[in-house]
């Protein structure tokens, strides 16, 4: 039987018990309603009257008003002759009404009026008995036949709450089982359903598809079993060593490169478990450590050092996640990552030969260049002769260039101090407003210059400072220089030394035109200059800067809005209870 068919009978045999049910409680309720309805319009109504016309002959003949109301509630009665003998009855009150009217002295009519009425009455009361009697007998049969008609309709309303659903669920329950065994590429599930209805149908086509996919991956192992050995070798032949891990750490697959890296073989690492691995290879402890993590950094990293091929070799290390939406889902599941070793020695040993090269370079271009400043210093003395307007403008050239490569040699022999991890810290408690004082003091010749003003803005009872106050110094000094390199003449510099719950903060905030909010987080990059920039520069300072405050533990940073100045800023936790009181 088909399953629409199973659910129109179904629902159909409720409907039609649910209309059986109503008309057989209506048909009762209304016979009980024409049996009570019996009893109130005929019987009671007539006992009423009866006893209006009682009350009335007691008043006669004396009342006249209790003669009316004889007659009007005689009359009534007249219309209301519903029994047996009632109307015969009904004619000797008229009879003996007529009577009493006629001889009102006449005692003996009186009684025979209340005993005619008292026969009226008589025989309402044994009407209404026996009408009780009927609507009692009819309301035990309406609830004979109510529940007899609703004990049928629960049981086979029953029947079909415990047989239907089952017949339609329980087919689509196997079949869901079905289909996830076919999704776990369990090719040998079949369904049976015996019954014609469209489940058999669907279980034969089920089944057919189960046969065509069966047959579909037999056919295709011997190719995956090819390709997997083409990957095996594509990998293999990588220069870079590269292991791949599924989702739980294990290890699938690795390169000779990898096996030379770790010194391991490969039948001690695929299918073990990196974490068991690193228990006693540390360098797979050091290549996994970041597997924990549910998003891989993408932060630039320091080389590995690794002794490879009996020298020191340096890799840099990448973990790829690889994630993948499973067919029939929209979310992405992790499947496993690939960790690569890619091989940096060439370019470190071409750097650390660069950094040298710089040292040594700039080194050896500071001695000259002094030489240059000390003959322009004697140049001018007049003790050597007086110079005319020309020379005078051409040695003072020569000065500022030859200050300028000074100051460059040294900014690159402190970013040589910087690349070799050399820089030479000399950490102690220091006092924080001198560091701004002496910053202000080798800068104020520059500002009077530009006619630039120095506004000072700082907090009472700053902590000491452990740091090295000659290299912060310098951070500052580099600061303010640049700030008054980049603002306009008469423009304010306001420097700033204020304490933020445990760090104390220094900043030089300009006016002049800012920095676009895209380069913003490349000024502390090397050698980076602003697109546009007048000022020439050898775009070391700002990076320098940045090492020299993070090598010490302190952040440092930038706020600024074009064409509204700028706010560098760097800051440093202070020494609790060791407080220098400004001067």
């Amino acid at each position: 039987m088909k399953t629409k068919l199973k659910l129109i009978l179904g629902v159909g045999l409720l409907f039609l018990l649910i209309i059986l049910l109503t008309a057989v409680s209506t048909w009762y309720i209304n016979a009980l309603k024409r049996d009570t309805n019996n009893i109130l319009l005929a019987n009671y109504n007539t006992l009423e009257y009866s006893r209006n016309m009682m009350l009335a002959l007691d008043e006669m003949p004396n009342n006249p008003e209790a003669i009316i109301q004889f007659e009007t509630n005689l009359h009534k009665q007249r219309n209301n002759e519903t029994e047996p003998l009632e109307k015969e009855t009904t004619d000797k009150v008229a009879e003996h009404f007529i009577q009493a009217k006629q001889n009102p002295n006449d005692s003996t009519i009186k009684p025979q009026i209340r005993k005619d009425i008292s026969e009226l009455m008589r025989l309402n009361m044994i009407a209404i008995q026996t009408k009780s009697s009927i609507a009692a007998q009819t309301a035990q049969t309406a609830i004979i036949w109510i529940a007899f008609t609703g004990t049928f309709c629960f049981l086979v309303a029953f029947v079909l709450l415990i047989n239907l659903p089952g017949s339609i669920a329980n087919p689509i329950k196997e079949l869901t089982a079905s289909i996830k065994q076919i999704a776990a590429q369990k090719y040998s599930q079949r369904v049976h359903f015996e019954s014609h209805s469209e489940f058999g149908e669907l279980a034969r086509s089920f089944n057919t598809m189960a046969e065509k996919l069966e047959e579909y991956a037999g056919s295709k192992i011997a190719e995956l079993l090819m390709e997997k050995k083409r990957i095996d070798t594509l990998i293999n032949n990588m220069h870079d060593p590269v292991i791949g891990l599924d989702e739980n750490g294990k290890v699938l697959f690795t390169n000779n490169e990898m096996l030379k890296t770790i010194g391991l073989k490969k039948e001690d690492i695929i299918g073990e478990s990196v974490q068991q691995i690193s228990k006693t290879n540390d360098l797979m402890r050091i290549l996994t450590q970041d597997l924990v993590k549910t998003e891989y950094s993408e932060q630039k990293k320091e080389p590995l050092k690794i002794y490879v091929d009996n020298k020191e070799s340096y890799f840099e290390k990448e973990i790829i996640g690889i994630s993948v939406t499973p067919t029939g889902e929209t979310e992405k599941k992790q499947i496993g990552s690939v960790i690569i070793l890619k091989n940096v020695t060439p370019f470190k040993e071409l750097d650390f030969a660069k950094t040298n090269f710089i040292a040594t370079v700039s080194h050896e271009l500071k001695t000259p260049i002094s030489s240059i400043q000390m003959s322009t210093q004697l140049l001018k003395h007049l003790g050597t002769g007086e110079l005319n307007k020309e020379q005078s403008q051409l040695i003072e050239s020569i000065n500022e260039d030859s200050s300028r490569l000074l100051k460059i040699t040294g900014e690159l022999l402190n970013m040589t101090q910087v690349e070799t991890g050399n820089i030479q810290l000399n950490i102690q408690p220091s006092s924080a407003y001198s560091i701004l004082q002496y910053a202000i003091d080798t800068t104020k010749t520059q500002a009077d210059q530009k006619h630039i003003n120095l506004s000072i803005d700082t907090d009472a009872n700053i902590p000491n400072l452990n740091i090295d106050s000659e290299k912060t110094a310098w951070v500052l000094t580099n600061f303010i220089t640049n700030a008054i390199r980049y603002s306009p003449e008469y423009s304010e510099i306001i420097l700033s030394l204020k304490k933020k719950e445990n760090r104390v903060y220094y900043s030089v905030k300009d006016f002049g035109k800012g920095i676009d909010e895209k380069y913003k987080e490349k000024v502390f990059n090397r050698y980076f200059q602003v697109p546009g920039s007048s000022k020439a520069g050898s775009g070391l300072g700002l990076a320098i800067s940045k090492d020299f405050i993070e090598a010490q533990g302190g952040n440092i940073g930038v706020e600024t809005e074009q064409g509204l100045g700028s706010i560098f800023f760097f800051s440093f936790p202070f020494i609790s209870n060791n407080i220098i009181t400004s001067s």
